[in-house]
């Protein structure tokens, strides 16, 4: 598995080091607000075991975002199929980063690099994003990396409550778009 880099990140395998603030990032209301319940630390320790089986199995999956200053683990970003059941099939992109790393581009930086890493290391042709209707804060770094919303492929998340989780959105990019 390929370590990514970018000016201010690492984007790298997980260490258990990264268990316990993995945990307290989704121990966080504001964190999850469009991810649905918070999760137990045995729910997280059970996710990056889960990572790292899909790392191992297919090549591709969510790496551990660090900040190469400090070497503070700060989120997590990278690629996985779509999940069963989804209208749509393909490999989607995402992230989710711990509070105090909001608003400094992080999830920007990150998702280009994993989007390159796509497009040109595992030579995808288009990758998927999906979030919330309401998750505005990540649908704008969509368009920054170039995505484009497909309204016809907005859907209600099977798996959600009825609420403000249930309506997604869907955006596309394909290799060679201009971002």
């Amino acid at each position: 598995m390929a370590e990514l880099r970018t000016d201010r990140l690492t984007l790298r395998r997980w260490r258990d080091s990264d268990l316990e603030p993995w945990a307290a990032m989704n121990a966080d209301p504001e964190v999850r607000e469009h991810l649905g319940d918070l999760l137990t630390r045995e729910q997280c320790d059970a996710s990056v075991a889960r990572f790292q089986a899909d790392f191992d199995r297919r090549g591709y999956g969510w790496w551990a975002v660090e900040a190469r200053a400090t070497g503070e683990f700060i989120g997590f970003a990278g690629l996985d199929e779509v999940d069963d059941g989804l209208p749509f099939t393909g490999v989607e992109i995402g992230w989710r980063l711990a509070r105090p790393a909001w608003g400094q581009g992080y999830a920007t930086e990150a998702a280009l690099r994993v989007l390159a890493h796509g497009f040109e290391a595992l030579g995808l042709c288009e990758i998927l994003a999906v979030a919330t209707a309401t998750n505005l804060r990540s649908q704008a770094v969509m368009r920054r990396i170039g995505m484009t919303r497909d309204p016809a492929g907005d859907f209600d998340d099977p798996t959600a409550p009825e609420g403000p989780l249930r309506p997604n959105v869907l955006y596309r990019v394909a290799r060679g778009a201009r971002i």
